[in-house]
Formats: structure tokens, C-alpha cells, sequence
């Protein structure tokens, strides 16, 4: 069960599938056999990286079932609750929680929650219809702005008064939003995690304050980002450093405009890894050019991220 208020590096992974858009489902059980092994402090599928909105619901299901069959316990499993009404979200996160899910990242229904100001009072109902429906642990989300509602000060007190809200994922990809959350989720009475999600300044954003990050980036260099952040909250902000400077300017390219294309790219650096056997994603999402392909590979190997 993930603890209030939720740390650590929690990874929200890829979806392996096959030249076909199919869903390449030996592949994700090695995947998941492997990110466990990473030492993580969660594992969210069901998420943007792993192509939520274009996956069924059946398929959204399997996936589930797939993945907490490999992990057998060895890493706490979150799903994204992904739902256009209260009622949809609060029956997934029901169906969820009985299907053996410890805890849920809640995306903003869209497009009501779109634009902005949102009320205080709509988003807190939305959290807590899903809280009283499973009663786990949930981690509200930031959005980089315009995609979603902004958590104010006044909605983040707000929200953190469901006892079953544990943490914010924070990826505004905004330093001065960033700021904000940590210092108003540090007054708390009751404390929440600050994850960090703003995967081009991973490294920057634990040392403002972040507790951890909830984060795609962490479904490649998985052990690499535990240690990382492991370094910043012990005091080994060096070390922390160090590992930063090897994997920021892969992040950093895979998150560029458009960050859409976050997806196939990292997908290339998971291929590249031999985690993956190919780098396809499922349409309309479009995959990389050659020359993308090359400049992944090339950055990697100038880190020296590949033998």
C-alpha cells in the first residue's frame, strides 16, 4: 500500500506492442519481470505512456491482469483511472480495486475539467466519489497548463482533505507552478508526496522539493532514476548529479515538441535497450523518422547509455 504522504520513483511504463498496433503481450510480462527487478516504488500502467486513450476497455482490463499476475506482489500496482463522468471514474476505480489495483493516478475527466478556473468544489467531488467507491490510496495530477485544471493553492487544500489522496502528480513542466505545490503541499496538516512528472527536469524538480517522481521517463532508466533520487533526498546530490548529466539529455530529446511523440521515441530508446522488439505505438499516433532514430541512438551512445 503506498503511504501518505506517497515518495519514491513510481513508474508509469510503455506499452510494448507489435508492428500492428496489437498489444505485444509476452513482451509486457518481460517488461514488467524487468521494471520490477528495478526496485521502483510503484509501477501505474494504464497511463499517457502507455497509450491509455487508445487502448478499450477490455484491453485497459487485460492489461491489469497481465501485469499483476507477473509482479505477484513485488511492486505495488497502480492504474490511471481514465473517465469522462464521476459515475464511469468511481465504477472503473470499484472494478479496479476488486481486480487487485493498490492505487490510482486520476487523469481530469475531459473535456469538462478543460479550461480554466475549474471549481474547487467539482474536482474535490470527482476525487472523492472515486475515494468512497475503493477506498485506496489516489494521486491527483497536474497537467502542463491549458490541458487541464491548474491545482491553485486554495483546490490543492481542497482536494488533500481526501484522506485517500496520498500525493500530486506534478508535471506543469513550470518551475514556478512546480514551487507552488511542493510549498502549499508541505503546509498541509495532513502532508501529501509531491511527485515530480515534468520529464525534462526530473533531477531540478526533487531538489526544489519533489518527494519522487511519478513519471514515463522512469520505464527506461528505472534504477538509475531510484538511485538518482535516492542521492537527492540522502544528501548525495553529486552522485545525483552525476546520474542526471548521463540521462537528462535523453530525456530532454524525447520530450521536445511535439510531446506527443514522447511515445514512439522513448519506445525507440526501450528497442534500443533490447527491451522492447520494436517501437511501434497505435494509431493515430505516428511513429519516428529514421533520423530521429539516429539521433536517439547517437545520444545514447555519447551518455554512454549503450555499449
Amino acid at each position: 500500500m503506498l503511504p501518505r504522504p506517497c515518495h519514491g520513483v513510481i513508474a508509469a511504463p510503455f506499452l510494448p506492442m507489435h508492428a500492428d498496433g496489437q498489444i505485444d503481450w509476452s513482451g509486457l510480462e518481460r517488461y514488467m519481470d524487468w521494471l520490477a527487478g528495478q526496485g521502483p516504488a510503484g509501477i501505474a500502467m494504464n497511463m499517457d505512456a502507455s497509450e491509455v486513450i487508445a487502448l478499450s476497455e477490455d484491453e485497459q482490463d487485460q492489461v491489469i491482469r497481465v501485469c499483476l499476475n507477473v509482479l505477484g506482489g513485488r511492486v505495488p500496482f497502480l492504474s490511471g483511472i481514465v473517465a469522462g463522468s464521476t459515475r464511469a471514474a468511481a465504477a472503473k476505480a470499484e472494478r479496479y480495486a476488486r481486480m487487485g489495483v493498490q492505487g490510482f493516478p486520476v487523469f481530469p475527466p475531459f473535456p469538462t475539467f478543460s479550461g480554466a478556473p475549474v471549481p474547487s468544489e467539482m474536482i474535490y467531488r470527482y476525487h472523492k466519489a472515486i475515494a468512497d467507491a475503493a477506498h485506496l490510496p489516489i494521486i491527483c495530477f497536474q497537467f502542463p497548463k491549458g490541458w487541464g485544471p491548474d491545482y491553485s493553492p486554495d483546490i490543492l487544500r481542497r482536494v488533500a482533505q481526501i484522506p485517500e489522496v496520498v500525493a500530486i502528480k506534478e508535471a506543469s513542466f513550470d518551475v514556478a507552478q512546480t514551487l507552488s505545490t511542493i510549498e502549499v503541499a508541505a503546509a498541509l496538516p495532513q502532508r501529501i508526496g509531491v511527485l515530480t512528472g515534468s520529464d525534462t527536469f526530473i533531477f531540478e524538480a526533487m531538489m526544489m522539493g519533489c518527494n519522487g517522481a511519478l513519471i514515463g521517463f522512469a520505464g527506461s532508466f528505472t534504477r538509475e532514476l531510484v538511485e538518482m533520487n535516492a542521492g537527492v533526498q540522502g544528501g548525495d546530490i553529486a552522485k545525483a548529479r552525476a546520474i542526471w548529466q548521463q540521462l537528462g539529455p535523453i530525456a530532454r530529446y524525447c520530450w521536445r515538441a511535439p510531446i506527443r511523440d514522447f511515445r514512439p521515441r522513448m519506445k525507440e530508446v526501450l528497442r534500443l535497450q533490447g527491451l522492447f522488439e520494436c517501437a511501434a505505438v497505435r494509431e493515430p499516433q505516428l511513429g519516428i523518422d529514421d533520423a530521429e532514430r539516429e539521433q536517439i541512438r547517437r545520444l545514447m551512445l555519447d551518455n554512454g547509455l549503450l555499449s
